[in-house]
């Protein structure tokens, strides 16, 4: 039911005090002394090339309320500008097979139904203004209508990113097993999760087990036509994905949140501690993923999912 709380939401793992008090704590250093680059890492990296695309597909970003937020809390050390225009960005993909949803992002009532479930101090960093549109008007206000959606394929399984779910029962979803394991494993939710957005609904579970592409060391046709591959962006969650697809514009990559704003990409920089630690479940291979994009920001265009000026 729609409006209210999921009385049979899961627990949720919470961060040690520890933790906590690094993330806060490395706020003010990262804005001084930012991650340095791997150098190393980036004479390593192979670029093996875009596939041969069958088809073109069409991305449509869906309205949403964007806000501003202070950059140094995006990426380490970048002071310009001094805002950064951020939102919950959800896409429909229209491929000559399906339509799909990618990240259906929020349902009604989302803080008392998926924010509430987090720590307090990630609370303060993410909850969403009022005004943000669930998944169901961000259609509407599109012109999509719910019925012509067949599946939705989240970049991985975070609140912000599958919450809308709850309003669409019964849509199938496409997971990377990894992920899914990830998510659904265990007697608490890892951080940042929403089980019952998951749960009792038609799942297919898929693994990259495709040829590498680009700097990525594997992928996963999804059509079977080289238009839509997926391909791993680990860090964020250990499943996380990107869908790389062919539009007629060239190729573009949906990342996710392997990073929150383009600047990160451009200029090489890490999401700031507070509230990323508390975030990425694992900053260095995360740190290597954005070397990843880095390297060939140039191939394609790239569109983080909460970077709002990014999908103009």
């Amino acid at each position: 039911m729609t409006g209210v709380r999921d009385d049979h939401a899961d627990a949720v793992a919470q961060p040690g005090f520890v933790t906590c008090c690094r993330a806060l704590g490395g706020l003010p250093v990262g804005v001084v002394r930012p991650r340095r680059k791997d150098q190393r890492l980036l004479a390593s990296l192979a670029d093996r090339g875009l596939p041969a695309f069958g088809t073109t597909v069409e991305v449509i970003t869906l309205p949403q309320r964007a806000r501003m937020v202070p950059t140094p809390a995006i990426a380490e050390g970048v002071w310009r500008p001094l805002r950064t225009v951020n939102a919950v960005n959800a896409f429909v993909i229209r491929h000559p097979m399906a339509t799909f949803l990618v990240d259906p992002g929020v349902c009604v009532d989302v803080v008392g139904r998926a924010v509430a479930e987090l720590p307090w101090l990630l609370r303060v960093a993410v909850t969403p203004p009022r005004d943000v549109v669930d998944i169901r008007q961000a259609l509407a206000l599109a012109g999509i209508d719910v019925a012509d959606i067949d599946f939705a394929l989240p970049t991985h399984l975070h609140w912000d990113h599958v919450a809308g779910l709850l309003d669409l029962p019964g849509l199938p979803a496409y997971l990377h097993r990894l992920e899914h394991s990830w998510a659904m494993s265990g007697p608490v939710a890892p951080q940042g999760g929403v089980r019952s957005a998951v749960r009792d609904r038609p799942v297919t579970l898929y693994d990259l087990d495709g040829p590498p592409i680009l700097t990525f060391p594997c992928s996963h046709d999804l059509f079977g036509d080289r238009s839509v591959v997926l391909v791993g962006l680990p860090g964020h969650t250990p499943g996380s994905i990107g869908i790389l697809v062919q539009t007629s514009t060239g190729p573009t990559l949906l990342a996710g949140d392997a990073v929150w704003s383009r600047i990160q990409i451009d200029r090489l920089r890490q999401k700031a501690s507070y509230p990323g630690l508390l975030a990425d479940a694992d900053r260095d291979a995360a740190w290597a993923t954005l070397h990843r994009l880095h390297a060939i920001r140039d191939r394609l265009a790239i569109v983080p999912s909460h970077d709002h000026d990014g999908q103009r």
